[in-house]
């Protein structure tokens, strides 16, 4: 079958979270976050797991390699998937470059990406307020916040190039009502469409999470 596949950017607090919900539950796809995908793979204790924690106990970044490779698993796993939804990768061209390679291997290609953009005040408010809750430190400290947000600019703007390039890259304004925002995006992904992508209800049932 012809998978729909999205990669969704947006700084932290840009809401990703909330509208990669709605996108999952109308599309019917599998949610792929490489820091869930990481935690997976060592917990279950697979040999890219294994590799991966040595790299993360030594304070050493995981290669892509060892990332791609995670995904090309997740990929493998759910063959009957109608799509999947890449939540925050690729964050370098490379990353980009190499997650093309492998979903044409797989008979598939990124449809779109979209970016939600939010200002920089926005943003520090929202992850300020979210640190009350969510009891992560890096919500709760202003200048850790600020920073993830500029790594996340510097970061994805060669990404929005990447995908520029192929027509494929769409921003977003990340402000407004939950729900206007995501029939937004839902009008993108539908205009983005390959040929043939309503999968039969079996099939969509046969969907792992």
């Amino acid at each position: 079958m012809i998978m729909h596949n999205i990669v969704l950017f947006g700084p932290p607090g840009a809401g990703k979270g909330t509208q990669s919900q709605k996108l999952i539950a109308k599309y019917h796809l599998v949610h792929l976050s490489t820091g869930d995908l990481l935690r997976a793979q060592i917990a279950e204790g697979t040999e890219l797991g294994l590799k991966a924690k040595k790299l993360m106990d030594e304070g050493l970044l995981v290669p892509d390699e060892v990332v791609i490779g995670m995904i090309g698993n997740a990929l493998q796993k759910n063959k009957q998937a109608a799509g999947f939804i890449f939540d925050g990768f690729p964050r370098t061209v490379a990353q980009a470059e190499s997650l093309d390679r492998l979903l044409a291997e797989h008979g598939t290609n990124v449809a779109c990406m979209i970016a939600l953009e939010v200002g920089e005040e926005e943003l520090v408010k929202r992850l300020l307020e979210r640190g009350k809750t969510s009891g992560r430190p890096d919500d709760q400290d202003e200048s850790k916040a600020r920073r993830r947000v500029a790594v996340y600019n510097s970061e994805t703007a060669p990404v929005a190039g990447h995908y520029a390039r192929q027509g494929k890259f769409h921003s977003l304004n990340g402000i407004g009502e939950i729900e206007s925002i995501f029939a937004q995006i839902s009008d993108l992904i539908d205009r983005h469409k390959p040929a043939a992508t309503e999968a039969p209800a079996e099939a969509t049932r046969e969907v792992k999470a």
